[in-house]
């Protein structure tokens, strides 16, 4: 069982309840619930009702929808400290894409009639929400641009410089150890393209310095990275 005080700690580091003073984390943390998943086991699927928002805690929740033409299409993975599952429960339409874990998931459920509660009786959680929200269409924009306007190594680079910058926050140089524990082929949905090409260029980014593999460990230089990804 998580501690409340763990909870409280979790939620802080969130970009939807992190704004929260700690009383008001308490409050959230009061209303949420232990879930446990197992590798592979669906969370929720497209055109479910959404009727809770989940934190995760351990594991990785891949995010993704069909094509019409039956692909599947993984536009995002929700690791420890992430949330999902908020649009549905925000705005009462269905869910706009599956949930599935990757592996063994530990995370926290939030449910609708106790997120209203929350929003009723602490002002802030409202307001949080709206900036989450505007949050994620800033994200969905930017994915949308890398796919249509950068090359594949492009697109790489951009994504583990971000996942460089989530593990460490203010480097802006220097190199940073992530732990990725996907195949190139979760990597390929992740960015639109197929694994023959990501693995093609991965071997580019390896041989320009950029990174360095080590099974799911992967050294990344932020500047190389940086130049590659054309960011300033």
């Amino acid at each position: 069982m998580i501690a409340k005080t763990a909870i409280v700690e979790l939620l802080g580091r969130t970009p939807l309840f992190g704004s929260l003073d700690e009383a008001e984390r308490h409050a959230v943390a009061e209303e949420m619930r232990e879930v446990n998943f197992d590798p592979s086991q669906v969370i929720f699927a497209r055109g479910d009702a959404g009727r809770e928002i989940y934190l995760v805690v351990s594991g990785r929740v891949r995010l993704s929808v069909l094509t019409a033409e039956g692909r599947e299409l993984s536009f995002a993975h929700a690791e420890a400290g992430a949330i999902f599952g908020e649009i549905a429960m925000l705005d009462g339409g269905p869910r706009s894409a599956d949930a599935t874990a990757v592996g063994k998931v530990s995370a926290l459920s939030l449910s609708k009639p106790a997120l209203k509660r929350l929003m009723e009786t602490q002002p802030h959680v409202a307001d949080a929400a709206v900036r989450f929200l505007c949050s994620r269409i800033r994200e969905a924009d930017q994915q949308l641009e890398a796919i249509a306007l950068y090359p594949i190594e492009g697109r790489l680079a951009r994504f583990f410089l971000a996942a460089a910058r989530a593990k460490a926050p203010d480097s802006e140089e220097g190199r940073v150890t992530i732990d990725l524990p996907i195949s190139q082929s979760e990597l390929a949905l992740l960015i639109g393209a197929s694994r023959p090409k990501v693995n093609t260029a991965l071997s580019m980014l390896e041989s320009s310095g950029a990174l360095e593999r080590n099974g799911s460990k992967i050294v990344c230089d932020i500047e190389e990275l940086q130049a590659i990804a054309g960011a300033e």
